[in-house]
């Protein structure tokens, strides 16, 4: 398999003329049959990745996809296309009838995909069947859900790990448009990646402009939300923090002449898919919704993105306006900021667990392999909370979470486990902290916004963006070589006296930001770190 191999079958069975250099080097790990982490822009073409590996390889790939409607739609654009092997999806909205055909073709060689929500390798019969299958490939799509911390956290992603041995541990592609380098961290560790190949491509958007508004009182930012949509080309979403304001923004925009419609996880499903169907169908002009709305959008003409409130990290805000001018035309992204706001976020990063919510999960695990719905009944615990707590027991040994279900791996006085347990707990709220404060950085600076932002995935544009609120007001400048600056690069690994190991996440003239692991993101002075001594290199 050579380059040429890759081209032909881009074109020849999918249709693509041109690969992007990320594109065809994360394909050929795959095929040499190495673990892949991509993370690529929304838009970028992460699906024609593991599409046209599979294809390379022999065998069935197995896609795990967290939504329905994002199942379908990867699986219509195969279908779609010129040559492409068949594929199928297993999902509760097939129909015993349509299953039946899924596993047919899959068991006669007919169907080469097959694309599933994670809860189905809870199902033992599932995977027991896709084990019997010749599992060439496991892709993993948006990946930074499996990180507990991150912005949308699938408590069903920690079970993939465990599955992909019972599948025989094929390669895994692991598939993101939006993970920082602590997340991917979490996502190689968290999936057993070996040695991966971390495809990392141009995260910048260049079309889409960057603006922030900025408001003293919450009246005025309403209003002022609200007259910016009105003038804004259309179609666009608009994110809003509460299910409440998602309805506010609706009914104000709709007397102003807008088709506009809620959306959030408190609506039935079918009110909930048809507002997916008339944006996709441009019948509405404006979708007002909570971060319920957005994973599996396949809208490339989404002219704006607007944010009445300031999300809880840079990640969710990258990956949500990341579904703004897909199709490479001019954009723009607003994020309407209080300061005050972001005590919300500061309360929805709270939720500390108890000492006896702990040992009601505990007690509920006794011996050998429970279910998590056997646990939340026997603890008596919201099953939200138990997801939580487990994950938690989890990352601390104290339990292991399976394709079967939990088991408890420390025995006799849970004092341990809960220590350890509340521990994590409170480097997580830290971490969750600066991870706001990150947000208010973006939202406060005075450099280029695109630098800022990219600065934190840990790239660098080099140069001022001329797209974006503090560019056009001739706010931004190129950054002079400050103390210390040619000391540390992106992503080199140091270490603080007091808070430990970390990652450099970005440089700048004055200053750098490391995400420490135990402590989250820090913005530290290079005259400091030059007169101190306070961050080595770690070689």
């Amino acid at each position: 398999m050579n380059a040429d191999d890759i081209d032909r079958v881009a074109r020849e069975s999918f249709g693509i003329d041109r690969l992007k250099g990320a594109q065809r080097d994360a394909i050929a790990a795959a095929v040499r049959g190495r673990d892949v982490l991509g993370v690529l822009a929304t838009g970028y073409g992460k699906s024609a990745i593991y599409q046209i590996a599979a294809t390379l390889r022999e065998g069935v790939t197995v896609v795990v996809s967290p939504l329905i409607a994002l199942q379908e739609d990867q699986l219509v654009g195969i279908e779609n296309a010129p040559d492409a092997p068949a594929g199928v999806a297993l999902n509760s909205a097939g129909g015993v009838r349509r299953t039946r055909e899924a596993w047919r073709m899959l068991r006669s060689g007919e169907a080469r995909f097959v694309l599933l929500a994670p809860e189905q390798f809870a199902k033992d019969d599932v995977l027991e069947a896709l084990a019997e299958l010749d599992v060439t490939l496991l892709v993993v799509d948006e990946a930074h859900c499996i990180a507990s911390w991150g912005h949308d956290f699938r408590p069903d992603y920690l079970t993939l790990g465990a599955a992909a041995d019972r599948l025989g541990r094929p390669p895994i592609m692991a598939l993101t448009a939006t993970a920082s380098t602590p997340v991917r961290a979490e996502i190689v560790r968290r999936l057993g990646l070996q040695d991966p190949l971390e495809c990392i491509g141009d995260l910048d958007r260049p079309n889409i402009s960057l603006q922030v508004r900025r408001h003293t009182d919450d009246a005025g930012k309403r209003t002022a939300v609200v007259d910016e949509v009105v003038q804004l080309a259309r179609p666009g979403l608009v994110y809003a923090a509460t299910r409440r304001d998602t309805e506010s923004y609706a009914d104000l925009m709709q007397e102003r002449g807008l088709r506009a419609a809620a959306y959030h996880a408190g609506m039935a499903a079918k009110r909930r898919d048809g507002v997916h169907e008339d944006l996709l169908e441009g019948r509405l002009d404006v979708v007002v919704a909570t971060c319920a709305f957005g994973m599996g959008i396949d809208k490339p003409d989404v002219r704006f993105v607007v944010h009445a409130d300031a999300p809880e990290s840079l990640d969710a805000y990258y990956q949500e306006i990341g579904r703004a001018g897909r199709d490479g035309e001019p954009a723009v992204a607003v994020l309407h900021f209080r300061p005050e706001d972001l005590a919300l976020r500061r309360f929805f990063a709270g939720g500390r667990p108890s000492a006896t919510e702990l040992r009601k999960v505990l007690g509920a695990l006794g011996g050998g392999v429970r279910r998590r719905a056997d646990v939340v009944d026997a603890s008596g615990l919201s099953g939200r909370r138990v997801t939580s707590l487990l994950a938690l027991l989890s990352d601390t040994g104290h339990v292991r979470i399976g394709r079967q279900g939990v088991r408890l791996l420390t025995t006799g006085d849970p004092a341990a486990a809960v220590s350890d347990a509340l521990e994590r707990a409170d480097e997580r709220e830290r971490i969750e902290q600066t991870r706001i404060e990150m947000m208010r950085s973006y939202a406060e600076s005075r450099r280029c916004r695109r630098l800022t932002l990219l600065h934190y995935f840990g790239e660098d544009l080099g140069e001022p963006c001329g797209n974006c609120d503090l560019c056009e007001e001739g706010e931004t400048s190129t950054p002079d070589a400050g103390p210390a600056q040619g000391a540390f690069g992106v992503d080199d690994r140091v270490r603080h006296e007091e808070w430990g190991p970390g990652t450099v996440m970005s440089v700048e003239d004055d200053r750098m930001t490391v995400f420490f692991e135990a402590e989250g993101y820090r913005v530290l002075s290079l005259e400091l770190i030059a007169e101190k001594d306070l961050v080595v290199l770690e070689t």
